[in-house]
Parts: structure tokens; C-alpha cells; sequence
């Protein structure tokens, strides 16, 4: 695992090991990559189920202002803190040890407003929809925001969508399926 662009191209991030963990591939985060393009310098991030941080950390080697790392597990967060030191990102960066639900209502009580939201849950639970559903409805991402879902390709990750209002796209890679959920401008 490695920082694929940017600051720090290259540099091999710490990661878990074990049957628990499943970070995303390097293959699979050039390609998001290459579909999200350029990020503003004022872009603010929240990487929902962090892991090791991989791509929050992707996104502020690429330019972002600032990014959230949540995730339930210790021992994830403290991956995710060597990995920022390591790049010398600590000062750009949040961590949060939180159920994602939980997370997402406080960081909702905090009125922040998103422009990206990568969501990689374990595969298992099945809560890709849960996360679209709670994102939208706390109102998370700002204006054009993108929420990113990782999960089983065997997932639906949602049933009904309001065309007016939100843009919904997705890409399989092997037993990954990457939905691109845009909040488009009112």
C-alpha cells in the first residue's frame, strides 16, 4: 500500500494485517482517483471506516485542505496516526474512534459540509445504503460533494434515487463495486 500521487508519491503507508482488514487497493484507488480528477486545495474530507487511512490520506497528498478519519478500532486509528506522521500530515487531520453512525450524527451536529465522503466498510455489514441514507439525510456533503462507497459488488448500494438533486454512478473492479453518489447544486 502506497501513496499513489501527490506529496509522498510512492511512499509505503503502515498497514493492519489480518483477515480483518481489507484496505483498498492501490489498483482501485488510482482508478477513483482518475474518475474524481483534479482536488481543490480547500477540499474537505471525511474517510468513514479509515483503516489505515489510505485514502484520506491520498486525498490530502493530492492537495485537500483537511480531512476526518473515523473509525471504530483502536488499533486501525493508530495506523492511521503513524501514517500521518509519516507523511507529515498530523497537522491537516482529525481522528475520531467512533461507530460510524455516531460519527456521522456528531460530525452532522458540527454543521460540516463535506466535498468528499469515502465510505469503505467491511463487506459484511451491508450498510453501504445505511451510509448514503444517513449522509444525505444529516446533510454532510457540501454543494457538488461526492460520497464514495466502496463495497461487495453484490451490494446495492441504493435503490431510489432523486435524479434533481443527486448523481449516481458506479464502477465493478473484480469483487469491488465503487458507487459515486454526487450532490448536485440546488
Amino acid at each position: 500500500m502506497r501513496i499513489v500521487s501527490g506529496i509522498n508519491k510512492g511512499k509505503k503507508l503502515y498497514a493492519p494485517e489480518g483477515i480483518d482488514v481489507r484496505p483498498t487497493s492501490d489498483k482501485i484507488k488510482e482508478a477513483l482517483f482518475n474518475i474524481i480528477g483534479y482536488i481543490d486545495e480547500k477540499s474537505l474530507v471525511l474517510d468513514l471506516f479509515a483503516g489505515s487511512g489510505n485514502v484520506g490520506i491520498e486525498f490530502l497528498a493530492r492537495g485537500a485542505k483537511y480531512c476526518y478519519f473515523v473509525d471504530a478500532s483502536t488499533k486501525s486509528l493508530s495506523f492511521v496516526k503513524k501514517n500521518l506522521e509519516l507523511c507529515k500530515f498530523s497537522e491537516k487531520a482529525k481522528i475520531i474512534q467512533s461507530d460510524y453512525c455516531k460519527a456521522l450524527v456528531n460530525l452532522s451536529n458540527m454543521n460540516l459540509k463535506f466535498n468528499y465522503i469515502f465510505a469503505d466498510p467491511p463487506y459484511d455489514l451491508k450498510c453501504s445504503g445505511k451510509i448514503a441514507d444517513l449522509v444525505l439525510t444529516y446533510n454532510l456533503l457540501a454543494e457538488n460533494g461526492l460520497l464514495i462507497i466502496e463495497s461487495d459488488k453484490s451490494e446495492n448500494v441504493i435503490d431510489n434515487i432523486d435524479s434533481k438533486v443527486l448523481k449516481y454512478k458506479e464502477k465493478v473492479y473484480g469483487r469491488t463495486r465503487i458507487s459515486l453518489i454526487e450532490l448536485l447544486e440546488d
